[in-house]
């Protein structure tokens, strides 16, 4: 370790010399308060502050907060904008710091308001790559399956990101793994974030305040996971009035209640979500063999303790119960879900340093039973997870920002499995008990530090270290893992950027299912299981047209991964009681190119995004040492996403997929087993190379109408709206997995495609008051 503290304090010490040698003599004001809704307090991140003279601007961060540092002036003339709201121009007469809290109202996007300036160029201006902020508007008016809602149906749509399964919520970036993207509510980590196996994630969008992925050129503060970082804030709570919205859908129904605790000092939200398949099947098909329920539930308190001084307490659970009856004697039940808290404290200090300290617990549970014959089977699994972090910003001027900090996680890893003959009458099963669930333990630690420096007007960097320190029982790793990003600007509204990234990842969800259900296994690093780690290296081009309306971006990335961990070929972990001896070890690499166009404001919205790209793997003791594609290599990804506002009640939605089928294996060749045998059709398959062959291509159309109406209801107004949405349009039959079998008369193989998802309308009600 003594070794990584080195490292890090020789970088600080570069970051704050050069910080101190860019500072100029002339005098200084610094502008610094926070940007919020003036109708509910809500914070608005990425809002944009910018003088016009000196033509300096800064953004908001998670928080709301913004520190701007300008040369002295009689008179600053300040733009404050953020999408979706009226932009404000301010005259500032001061030479000294000024405290600077600014409220904007939403605006009728059928009458946008053009200012020059007002709109937000960080993709073009700012020293960063890979990183998208997903429009909350997008994500509530584009169509979905069954009506729900879907902030990860909508990241499938963005640019290096692949769809698992037809249907599911799994995603894989830029050739990696599910395991390898960090999800995180409220900087707490979400392990699975799924309902119904994958249809539907656990995100009540009522309850969410922002998106964000980020997907390379990773701030030194990231770390943990190798493919990408998506960012996902609460709201608040409205700090002036109490709130009620909700809907109605196919699947599930939804209420969120925010309001004041003290008026414009204090708030709450509480949002819930649950399924009623269940209920309606117990109703009506008394005598059902499945039964599936799933509920989620959101809570946040935020208080202002002072003028300085912010206090956030939020939590989160989400629940899956699922259970079937066979006629062939085949029973399972399955529960599975996910639960966290986070308190958090912001303090300034001062006008220009900014920090937030976290304590975070998360858990996540799985439990699956099994009963088939004269067998069962128990399998359970969890992850226990304390986090303590703090983090600093310090904003010196416009120019310079330093972020820095350091973050710990205890972890605990429970899993067990059983698996016994029924015992006879007047005898009891096996059961797992979790408070005897052998644990296994591990402490991994962080300390980083970032620089944003732009040097001149045309270039600037981003650069940092990030040193993690990972303790399992007797086995110690302690890495570098530096960044670093570069932009020169072309022109104002043009630059070319480049990144250089290294992370590693200590955990690993050893994948055993190739459609997001909940049975893979999460494992510690230790003396046989490395840590995997990732070298990625992008180089982009970023435009936007008309006063930053328009926004386009060319990346191309090469990812290199080592230490890949899959099981062995016919590994059956339910089976397993040492899972390390299951598994094999391997690398992977991945490079592809990504085209993306968005417009954001306006009647009319979306984005267009392509991505052409390559993943491979190779295993030692898979497809005989040789590469082979990655099961989710696609080669091409095309995804269309629009939002017309036709009047300010009616509105549609569309989008269209289209990509590269996904591999998967076919046999090389059959060996009789017997004359008219059964078994395996009387044919035994040879497997002898691995993904080597690919599924048909896979395209879909979506469409949705959405009707709102506002009317007054005991004198407040009522707003509601009726959505009308239609999934696959054209009823494409889609491939979901290919399954072999032999004629029984001509005894010659054959291969069937089986689909899953066909032509499914769906209606929705929702309303807020």
């Amino acid at each position: 370790m003594h070794a990584g503290r080195e490292v890090f304090k020789t970088m600080l010490t570069i970051m704050l010399f050069l910080i101190a040698t860019s500072q100029l003599a002339a005098q200084k004001v610094t502008l610094s308060g926070f940007i919020k809704d003036e109708d509910t307090k809500e914070a608005l991140i990425g809002a944009t502050i910018y003088e016009t003279g000196l033509q300096r601007g800064s953004t908001t961060n998670e928080y709301g907060f913004f520190s701007l540092t300008l040369s002295s002036s009689d008179t600053l003339n300040l733009i404050i904008s953020y999408t979706g709201y009226t932009p404000q121009a301010r005259k500032v007469f001061s030479k000294q710091n000024i405290r600077l809290d600014v409220l904007l109202s939403s605006s009728n996007l059928l009458d946008e308001i053009e200012i020059t300036a007002t709109r937000n160029d960080d993709n073009v201006n700012r020293a960063q790559v890979g990183v998208i902020n997903v429009p909350m508007r997008e994500i509530k008016n584009l169509p979905v399956l069954a009506g729900e809602r879907d902030i990860l149906k909508i990241i499938q749509f963005l640019p290096g990101v692949q769809q698992a399964q037809e249907g599911t919520t799994g995603f894989f970036v830029r050739g990696g793994n599910t395991d390898q993207n960090l999800v995180q509510l409220d900087e707490a980590t979400v392990y699975n974030p799924n309902h119904l196996f994958g249809l539907v994630s656990t995100f009540n969008i009522n309850s969410i305040n922002d998106v964000r992925l980020i997907k390379g050129g990773f701030p030194a503060q990231y770390g943990g996971r190798l493919s990408s970082i998506l960012d996902i804030t609460m709201k608040d709570g409205n700090k002036e009035k109490t709130q009620v919205e909700g809907g109605v859908g196919l699947l599930s129904t939804n209420l969120t209640v925010q309001g004041p605790i003290v008026k414009k000092k204090a708030s709450f939200i509480v949002s819930g979500r649950r399924s009623y398949l269940d209920l309606l099947q117990r109703a009506f098909v008394p005598k059902s063999t499945t039964l599936y329920s799933f509920y989620d539930f959101n809570a946040k308190l935020n208080f202002d303790l002072g003028k300085n001084d912010k206090l956030f307490i939020s939590t989160f659970k989400g629940k899956d119960n699922g259970a079937y009856t066979g006629a062939n004697s085949l029973n399972y039940g399955i529960g599975f879900g996910n639960a966290t808290g986070t308190v958090r404290w912001n303090h300034l200090f001062g006008s220009r340093l900014f920090s937030n300290t976290s304590f975070v617990l998360n858990s996540y549970d799985l439990g699956l039973n099994t009963t088939q014959g004269n067998y069962y089977s128990l399998l359970f699994t969890g992850i226990r997870d304390v986090n303590l972090k703090s983090d600093f910003t310090w904003i010196a001027n416009p120019k310079n920002i330093v972020t820095f900090g350091a973050s710990y996680f205890y972890h605990t890893l429970l899993a067990a499995s059983v698996s016994s003959k029924i015992p006879k009458k007047g005898k009891s099963r096996l059961v797992i008990d979790k408070k005897l669930v052998p644990k296994k333990y591990a402490n991994e630690s962080a300390i980083y530090a970032n620089h944003e420096w732009e040097v001149t007007k045309n270039f600037g960097l981003n650069y940092g270290v990030r040193i993690p320190y990972y303790v399992s029982y007797k086995k110690t790793y302690v890495l570098a893992e530096p960044r670093i990003t570069a932009k020169f600007n072309l022109s104002s509204t043009t630059s070319i950027k480049g990144s250089y990234t290294v992370m590693n990842q200590f955990l690993h969800a050893v994948p055993y299912s190739t459609a997001s259900l909940p049975t893979d296994i999460w494992i510690l690093s230790s003396g046989m299981v490395k840590p995997q780690n990732s070298q990625q290296y992008t180089l982009g081009i970023f435009k936007n047209l008309q006063n930053n309306l328009f926004e386009l971006s060319v990346e191309g990335y090469y990812k290199k991964m080592k230490n890949q961990v899959l099981f062995k070929q016919g590994t059956q972990i339910v089976l397993e009681t040492v899972i390390q001896d299951q598994l094999t070890f391997g690398n992977g690499n991945s490079y592809g190119v990504e085209f993306f166009a968005k417009k954001s404001t306006g009647r009319y919205t979306g984005w267009l995004s392509y991505t052409l790209s390559k993943t491979t793997q190779s295993f030692a003791e898979l497809n005989f040492g040789n590469p082979f594609p990655f099961t989710y290599d696609r080669r091409h990804n095309l995804s269309v996403v629009s939002t017309y506002d036709i009047s300010k009640r009616w509105s549609v939605s569309a989008d269209f997929v289209f990509r590269t089928g996904s591999a998967y294996t076919l046999p090389s060749g059959r060996i009789p087993v017997g004359q008219d045998g059964t078994l395996y059709d009387g044919f035994y398959n040879d497997y002898a190379t691995k993904n080597n062959a690919r599924l048909g291509a896979y395209h879909r159309l979506d469409v949705s109408f959405s009707y709102k109406k506002e009317k007054l209801l005991f004198n407040h107004k009522y707003e509601s709206e009726l959505v009308f949405g239609v999934y696959n349009l054209y009823s494409r039959q889609n491939p979901y997995f290919v399954y072999l079998t032999v004629d029984p008369v001509s005894k010659q193989p054959q291969a069937f495609q089986a689909s899953l998802l066909p032509i499914i309308p769906s209606i929705g009600y929702n309303f807020k008051f």
